[in-house]
């Protein structure tokens, strides 16, 4: 396993980022999901609590540019699983569960965001603490072949307590910004949100970090705690 801290310092930018694991002391799920931004229409956002999850949001609407890609509802709630995405997929996961269908199923409609020359992966995760599961996927551009698309999914069963896995849309700054590679980065869990969030926003890159989610799934009685950091106040 990786630190958290320095993996996240080890990339100015990692663009938009989930961290699903189990806490240090293996009572909770954990979930992390964080943003970052380069342009002025990136950076002019905030996450807003909602009925079952949050929302991207403009701070200053007469600032927004183009709310495509940039504005949609990263986590939402589904009986007892936890869905987590970049993008608006996260509505057709819950669609998709509504049905009866999988993770998978949902995701296997999708392709990468339509956003050329960086064709951003969709990055996905699910998380189901009855049956101490959580899931992740990315979906990216088939190398030069940007007509083809590559789906990978991973299932984590019985996590370790301390141990998150980490997945992000890029592997650093570039143009155009290079995609994501290889599996999910193992990495350190604490035991308790307000470090574990703190842990996580301190070690993003300061000019671009946007917003950030976390929220700690007790494995016993479902119960859930919920934090969320936005740059602009």
């Amino acid at each position: 396993m990786i630190d958290l801290a320095s993996e996240l310092k080890s990339t100015s930018y990692p663009g938009r980022g989930i961290i699903l694991g189990k806490s240090d002391d293996g009572e909770h799920i954990v979930i992390a999901y964080f943003i970052m931004g380069r342009s002025q229409n990136s950076r002019n956002r905030i996450f807003e609590q909602t009925d079952d999850g949050i929302r991207t949001k403009a701070f200053d609407e007469s600032k927004m540019v183009d709310p495509s890609l940039i504005i949609y509802s990263p986590v939402r709630v589904f009986g007892d699983a936890t869905i987590v995405t970049n993008g608006d997929q996260t509505d057709t996961i819950y669609e998709f569960l509504k049905q009866g269908k999988s993770f998978a199923d949902a995701l296997r409609t999708r392709t990468f965001e339509p956003d050329a020359p960086n064709y951003t992966p969709r990055i996905s995760g699910l998380v189901c603490p009855k049956d101490d599961k959580v899931y992740l996927s990315i979906i990216k551009a088939a190398g030069e072949n940007l007509g083809g698309t590559n789906r990978f999914f991973f299932e984590y069963e019985n996590i370790s307590s301390g141990t998150g896995y980490y997945i992000h849309t890029y592997k650093g700054d570039g143009q155009p910004l290079p995609s994501f590679e290889g599996e999910p980065t193992p990495v350190t869990i604490s035991s308790d949100i307000d470090s574990f969030t703190k842990n996580v926003w301190d070690n993003l890159d300061a000019d671009n970090k946007v917003s950030l989610f976390t929220r700690f799934i007790s494995l016993k009685t479902a119960q859930t705690q919920t934090r969320i950091v936005n740059k602009i106040q």
